[in-house]
């Protein structure tokens, strides 16, 4: 019977997680570690790894594969995790995926409260949201509006659907978002963070794909190109 270990990394928001998704044959489960942890990303994601190896009784050899939250997010977390990724990699000489941390964060609320149409939105500080919009049928998601980064008075859904449902931290600007984005929506929630979990199962999927990549040919993605904070006059 084949097996197959795939460890996911995401450090993109205020929380840090781990998992392992195993697969023996033709059955899959995911072990995974979330925590919120501000500015302690560095200290508890290792540690999270070795914990989760532990407990699947496997060494890091033993790894097929590994993912991580590629962003967009928090600048210094998503290094971390890239940073981490990449480390574990290179030194095993396996497949890196970088994934979606959006795409993760739809997934969630998809297989959490079976949502189909939903706007993924993560604080992006400055007075912006990273943001894209998905449509999600049987854990298949189809992304309906680019990854963007844009201040909450300037976003847009798409006209084709409706029944839209917002998900994330960009959703605690809830006001500076237009009447007719709002009005669009039937609801918003702004408790859920991107998770290891989401990111292994849709890197699982993008490694049958034959998508997996040498350990320096994977980058986190911020979005916004200008990462300083800009002073006030």
């Amino acid at each position: 019977m084949s097996s197959l270990y795939l460890l996911a990394l995401d450090a993109s928001s205020s929380a840090c997680s781990a998992a392992l998704l195993r697969q023996q044959g033709n059955q899959r489960d995911c072990l995974a570690r979330f925590e919120m942890t501000p500015r302690a990303h560095t200290r508890r994601l290792m540690p999270m790894v070795d914990d989760i190896l532990a407990e699947a009784n496997i060494s890091a050899q033993q790894l097929d594969a590994v993912a991580f939250g590629r962003g967009p997010g928090s600048f210094t977390g998503l290094r971390i995790a890239a940073g981490a990724a990449q480390g574990l990699a290179f030194g095993l000489d396996c497949p890196l995926l970088g994934i979606s941390t959006l795409e993760a964060l739809a997934l969630q609320a998809h297989r959490r409260y079976h949502f189909r149409h939903v706007v993924t939105a993560l604080d992006a500080r400055m007075g912006e949201v990273y943001a894209a919009t998905w449509h999600c049928l049987n854990d298949t998601l189809s992304l309906k509006s680019d990854e963007i980064v844009i201040a909450p008075t300037n976003f847009c859904l798409p006209a084709s659907e409706t029944d839209w449902v917002g998900v994330g931290s960009g959703f605690t600007l809830w006001d500076e978002f237009t009447l007719s984005t709002q009005t669009a929506m039937s609801q918003h929630l702004t408790d859920l963070e991107p998770r290891a979990e989401e990111v292994a199962w849709l890197a699982i999927r993008d490694l049958e794909a034959g998508l997996g990549q040498a350990a320096h040919e994977v980058q986190p993605v911020y979005l916004r190109n200008d990462v300083a904070w800009k002073k006030s006059t």
